[in-house]
């Protein structure tokens, strides 16, 4: 007994105990409490003030690259794919988060110094790529931490995957925020700028993110009215099974979070609007079995909102990485419907 496993068993268990209080007002007090738990950055917001910095044509789409301001010292680049037209039409547009790795050039076909990727195409399999191929617009913001994004000690390290998660993450929590709510918080000013675009249709804007971009993905959209429709891929879970069963990275965490709401009830504040759960069933991150016990809770949430039509979802033959086999025409075919 003395080791003390059963006693975070039991800490756990009691705190779970007090989550069903499904009343008429349950998601907005939630969305309180999870605005509460990443931290607010609201009073940081800036003038986007956009800068084109480059532009790149490809047979049937154009990528533009970016700078917008998120913050008063903080600027965020951003690609822009947009498919090659006969003239300006507003056409819905997707807002596509990368997970762990080098950052926006992984989602966008390029090596990490920017080259052409015409090999392995890797986890992230050019979702943007893919999206703009299919007629939508697609914005691919840098998260923070991560490729051109790192903390200036950090961009000397050997590996292009290497970034500054715990660095940022850890300084955050000092200061009573988190890692992950900066992210979403500069997610929301993308959103703004994207507004602004005369390419995009702003009533139909959707999200797809992998991994850690689908932590992004959801709880923007949990917070976020303007997403219309989102794809979580590799990330859908209960923190039990997933990051308090293994060293997960920092930017994972939400203090006190679990006094209110597992993950699942989480993602569920995106209901009724569509959402479209995407799992490899060999995913060692986010492990499948958990995946169904998350699904179960978040559908039972779809239900009560009379949406159980918004929710989807698909379980491939893969590991920790998006498909896409699915996920995409549903995204497509979503963000097409008048509303």
């Amino acid at each position: 007994m003395w080791s003390p496993d059963l006693f975070l068993k039991q800490l756990y268990g009691d705190l779970l105990k007090k989550h069903n209080n499904y009343d008429a007002h349950w998601k907005t007090r939630l969305k309180g409490h999870l605005q509460n738990s990443l931290g607010d950055f609201s009073h940081l917001r800036a003038e986007l003030n956009p800068i084109t910095l480059g532009k790149v044509e490809y047979e049937d789409y154009f990528r533009l690259r970016v700078e917008i301001t998120t913050s008063h010292s903080l600027k965020m680049p951003i690609y822009v794919l947009i498919p090659k037209m006969r003239k300006i039409v507003k056409r819905p547009a997707v807002l596509a988060l990368h997970g762990h790795g080098y950052g926006s050039k992984e989602v966008v076909g390029l090596h990490p110094g920017g080259l052409e990727n015409k090999g392995n195409p890797g986890i992230h399999k050019n979702v943007a790529v893919e999206l703009v191929k299919k007629g939508m617009v697609v914005i691919a913001p840098e998260l923070v931490g991560f490729g051109d994004r790192k903390l200036t000690r950090d961009k000397t390290k050997e590996l292009a995957t290497d970034n500054s998660c715990f660095e940022l993450s850890s300084q955050l929590l000092l200061m009573g925020k988190t890692l992950a709510g900066l992210r979403v918080f500069e997610c929301r000013r993308v959103l703004d700028y994207m507004e602004t675009m005369e390419e995009i249709d702003s009533a139909h804007i959707g999200c797809i993110g992998l991994s850690g971009g689908g932590l992004v993905a959801g709880f923007t959209s949990a917070l976020d009215l303007r997403i219309r429709a989102t794809v979580i891929s590799g990330y859908t879970n209960t923190f039990k099974g997933s990051i308090m069963a293994r060293r997960h990275c920092l930017d994972n965490y939400l203090p006190g979070i679990l006094i209110h709401a597992e993950l699942p009830e989480l993602l569920g504040l995106i209901s009724p609007r569509p959402l479209f759960v995407e799992a490899g069933i060999w995913d060692h991150l986010f492990p499948y079995t958990e995946v169904k016990n998350a699904l179960r809770t978040i559908d039972s949430i779809y239900k009560s909102d009379d949406a159980s039509s918004h929710l989807s979802a698909h379980f491939f033959e893969g590991g920790h990485e998006i498909c896409g086999e699915r996920s995409y025409d549903w995204l497509i075919q979503q963000l097409n419907i008048e509303t």
